[in-house]
């Protein structure tokens, strides 16, 4: 379908002098435009200038791209153009901003933008109901958010927020939607009715490839939550979809396969990959999928996590057959609808995959897409990254979408905003269509963890929203300077001294990607961060808890820059490598910082500022754990090997220091979180069990023996 777009006013607004509110009048408009309008009329309020102003904005295509814009300032007043409307909304977004930052409109010259990248997406692992689970429903963040994803007011909410901080598509993921999403006429009795969510005591932990959670006794045991038909399912969704539209949002769905949870075995449906019944069950969900919701963009499909032992080759003729062939047959009811197909490259090989499905790479309707998983779980680990050369020289002259993993930080207000500039401006630009932001063990749903009552409750994308807008408008614009971001903290936090709030926020949250880069936990269950904790293997012990031993023997980020511990005791220290001492030093210096910053600021009366303090005084804390811990940790390597009774010593000093630093640590965090938190890939975190842990460092280095080296190095 082609759209033209010809030219267009579609606001004027007048800035009366000495007016109480600002008066404006509005033409016929885009729901896109319209949402503009709401903006910068908010962005006025109260707000008097010493001269009428006219500010225009207006839908007029020429040389501007689609989601681009200009600003321009003439005597007769400001007008904001866009190439589309989605442009225009943007360009009104950037004139409310400088409005609320109190720039001066008359002083405003050409400024002209378009998108750095073409896709800026969220990831959004669903909870959709007990019996159709995406991977995060075994944890506090699934099962508290179940009944928020069937709610309208939380998806206006979020996608507003979406559109201010310039993200373009949301995807979401679970393990088989297709019950609670659609009608498919050959298998009626599959469509499921009601939201369920299951009353059962669940396992701490469930299989890390998602297996076995329609277990019989999480089914048996379920409370409706909602009560709504399978019709009313469809009518939501359309509705959400069509909101998302009206923000220049588009939704993807994204499976990993085979799963058939929800079906209950109903009509022979199984998920062995040689079930002709389950293939053509799934070939025409795909189809219904389209056919059901007219605003549904795309979708993507995992091969791989529940197809054990089977080759590239046959996973691929398994994708082919269910969700190709659906998609070709959605694409022959609707010629002319564009449809996104997005193939993760996880588990499997790219070049087989741009083999067999190359009907939809060549198809006109259709916009094939690879998708990688870029820096594993962790983007907060390194700005280069290394997982994806061979993949790049494989997909030459294909498109794909990176997936950017946060699973470093749930709990604390995360800002570092030279950080995510360097990280985004790294992506390779020639493959690229874009990336998609988010985790696998997190839910940005509503926020639960927080005990302060005015702030339980809020979406989790306005509690972290510099977060959010970082790698939002970054993705837009990675122009976007400090000095911007420093004036947008001020709007939001008037009473305060951005400048300082800025560096202590951004120092503070380096403590993240700075630890691991030296502490490569690459994926979700090898390493959280927050809680110095994975599952019990990658610990290599039986609490999951990463002791002294194990910050000996964990590799280092292959580009970040780092010397491990291993590497050290045997080279001493290397020219252009960070050694272990100097990374501590580096976590020390970034604490330093930010609690120097943050000495004079006052949060006075504001509630949500003084959170924020809270938690950047948390990340600095962290910064100083992890700081004595690796430093204790080397010491103990170096008597371990050299028998230096002066390096166990300062080991005994450095761990006592960081068992220090983590009380302290630990006292901000219970001060405004819940405690314990249940998550999915890392089981239970619980502050009092994990101190008792962190004390046990402290013993490992008292009992060290020379030449004794338990840790090993992998």
């Amino acid at each position: 379908m082609r759209f033209s777009y010809l030219p267009l006013l579609v606001l004027v607004v007048l800035i009366q002098a000495c007016s109480d509110r600002p008066a404006v009048s509005t033409e016929e408009t885009s729901p896109q435009v319209a949402f503009a309008i709401a903006e910068i009329e908010a962005a006025l309020i109260g707000i008097d200038s010493v001269s009428p102003i006219t500010l225009r904005v207006q839908v007029a295509g020429g040389n501007l791209a689609r989601e681009g814009y200009r600003i321009q300032s003439a005597a007769d007043g400001i007008t904001v153009t866009g190439g589309a409307a989605a442009g225009a909304m943007y360009g009104g977004m950037e004139l409310a901003e400088l409005i609320r930052i109190g720039a001066d409109l008359t002083a405003l010259d050409v400024h002209q933008a378009k998108p750095f990248m073409k896709r800026r997406g969220v990831k959004f692992n669903i909870p959709l109901d007990v019996r159709t689970p995406s991977y995060t429903d075994a944890s506090d963040a699934g099962q508290e958010n179940m009944a928020h994803v069937w709610d309208m007011e939380f998806w206006t909410e979020y996608l507003d927020n979406l559109a201010r901080h310039r993200y373009n598509y949301v995807s979401l993921w679970s393990l088989h939607p297709f019950p609670s999403l659609v009608k498919v006429p050959e298998y009626p009795d599959v469509a499921l009715d009601n939201v369920q969510r299951s009353t059962a005591e669940w396992q701490e932990n469930y299989s890390l490839q998602a297996r076995g959670m329609d277990d019989s006794t999480l089914l048996a045991n379920p409370e409706i939550i909602k009560e709504i038909t399978i019709d009313e399912k469809i009518d939501f969704w359309r509705t959400v979809m069509r909101y998302g539209k009206e923000r220049n949002i588009d939704f993807h769905l994204i499976t990993w396969n085979i799963f058939d949870y929800g079906t209950a075995g109903k009509y022979g449906i199984t998920d062995a990959i040689d079930n002709e019944t389950t293939r053509d069950y799934f070939r025409k969900s795909v189809t219904q999928c389209f056919l059901t919701y007219p605003d549904l963009a795309g979708i993507g499909l995992t091969t791989g996590e529940n197809m054990p032992g089977q080759t590239t080759e046959a996973k691929e003729d398994w994708a082919y057959d269910t969700y190709a062939r659906g998609v070709l047959d959605a694409a022959a009811q609707f010629p002319g609808r564009k449809i996104t197909f997005i193939h993760r490259q996880h588990q499997t090989g790219a070049l087989a995959i741009a083999d067999k499905f190359k009907a939809l790479v060549d198809h006109p309707d259709v916009d094939f897409l690879f998708c990688f998983k870029y820096a594993k779980a962790h983007v907060m680990s390194a700005t280069k990254q290394h997982y994806h050369p061979k993949f790049v020289k494989e997909i030459a002259g294909m498109k794909t979408l990176w997936g950017l993993r946060n699973d470093s930080n749930y709990h604390f207000r995360w800002g570092a905003p030279d950080f995510v500039r360097e990280f985004l401006q790294n992506i390779p630009r020639e493959v690229s269509e874009g990336i998609y932001y988010g985790s696998d063990q997190w839910v940005q749903g509503r926020d639960f963890l927080t005990k302060e009552p005015a702030l339980s409750g809020r979406l989790e994308i306005d509690k972290n929203w510099y977060h959010w807008l970082l790698w939002g408008r970054m993705s837009f614009d990675p122009g976007v300077s400090n000095e911007r971001l420093t004036a947008i903290i001020q709007a939001r936090f008037p009473q305060t001294n951005a400048s300082q709030l800025f560096d202590a926020w951004q120092q503070a949250s380096m403590v993240f990607p700075t630890v691991t880069g030296f502490h490569w936990g690459h994926v979700d269950y090898r390493w959280y961060p927050e809680a110095v904790k994975s599952r019990p293997g990658p610990a290599n012990n039986e609490t999951g808890f990463h002791d002294v031993n194990r910050f000996i023997s964990l590799k280092t980020h292959p580009l970040a820059g780092n010397q491990s511990v291993p590497e050290f005791v045997a080279q001493g220290a290397q020219p252009g490598r960070r050694s272990p001492p100097e990374v501590a030093a580096r976590l020390r210096s970034y604490a330093d910082g930010a609690l120097i910053n943050l000495a004079n600021l006052n949060p006075d009366n504001n509630t949500e500022l003084r959170a924020t303090l809270t938690d950047i005084r948390s990340m600095a804390a962290l910064a100083y754990y992890f700081a004595s811990k690796i430093e204790g940790s080397n010491s103990v390597a170096l008597f371990r090997a050299k028998g230096a009774i002066s390096d166990q010593r300062a080991a005994v000093t450095s761990l006592e220091q960081a068992t220090e630093d983590w009380r302290e640590y630990v006292g901000l965090t219970a001060s405004q979180y819940r405690n314990p938190l249940w998550t999915n890939r890392v089981g239970y975190v619980d502050w009092e069990v994990l101190t008792g842990w962190v004390g046990e460092d402290v013993e490992i280095a008292r009992s060290a023996e020379f030449g004794v080296d338990p840790a090993g190095a992998d």
